[in-house]
């Protein structure tokens, strides 16, 4: 039987592939990309292969500023985010900052279920979905097992993410000092590709609100 390609070359293959292209339809598209960065949005997402920034938004290179971690969270301390956050909002300056939470997210199945065998790191990664959980067990209890209560439970943990945001020091310094970024949380469906925003939070408001359908 003949051996199939490794998944390394393949990729290294499909890289040279699109950069040709890239140069035949756009000579000069590398020399303008490496010379700056200037995107208007920082992304924090899930590290899901489904769930990629610039193809599901229609966006190039250059235009999102990308941070991905197991369910997509925001956790005070984590020294990760953080510094993403300093070097997107502080230096790259961008206008918005999404949390993107998806439907099917292996990180919140994994969080509603016993977490005996789960890795002790991930087991403490995912703590803070159960956090959240716990705050709204009595909506969450009376929904039906599967995908009606892990999708409201997803609501729950991107807007919590969202007040997280709020409340860290580099966001507040930048809301006095240039009225930005603004928040965003949305929720992306593996099953259409369509993103829908649940809450969004302005500079000058001081909860998320409901985002209009």
């Amino acid at each position: 039987m003949p051996h199939s390609v490794h998944p390394i070359d393949r990729m290294l293959l499909q890289n040279k592939a699109w950069a040709f292209e890239r140069v035949q339809s756009d000579p000069s598209f590398f020399k303008r990309l490496s010379s700056t960065q200037k995107p208007e949005v920082l992304w924090i997402g899930c590290s899901d292969s489904r769930v990629p920034a610039n193809e599901i938004t229609n966006t190039g290179p250059g235009e999102i500023f990308v941070h991905r971690n197991v369910a997509n969270l925001v956790r005070p301390g984590d020294v990760n985010s953080s510094s993403v956050l300093e070097y997107a909002i502080g230096m790259v300056k961008v206008r918005s900052v999404v949390v993107v939470g998806h439907r099917g997210c292996g990180g919140i199945r994994a969080s509603m279920a016993s977490f005996d065998g789960l890795p002790a790191t991930l087991a403490d990664w995912l703590g803070s979905i159960r956090e959240v959980y716990a705050k709204n067990a009595a909506e969450l209890d009376a929904l039906p097992e599967g995908d009606a209560r892990e999708n409201a439970l997803l609501g729950h943990v991107v807007r919590t993410q969202v007040e997280n945001l709020a409340k860290m020091d580099v966001v507040k310094r930048h809301w006095a000092e240039r009225q930005a970024p603004s928040l965003h949380g949305m929720v992306y469906s593996t099953a259409d590709g369509r993103l829908v925003e649940l809450c969004r939070v302005l500079p000058s408001a001081t909860a998320p609100v409901a985002a209009a359908s």
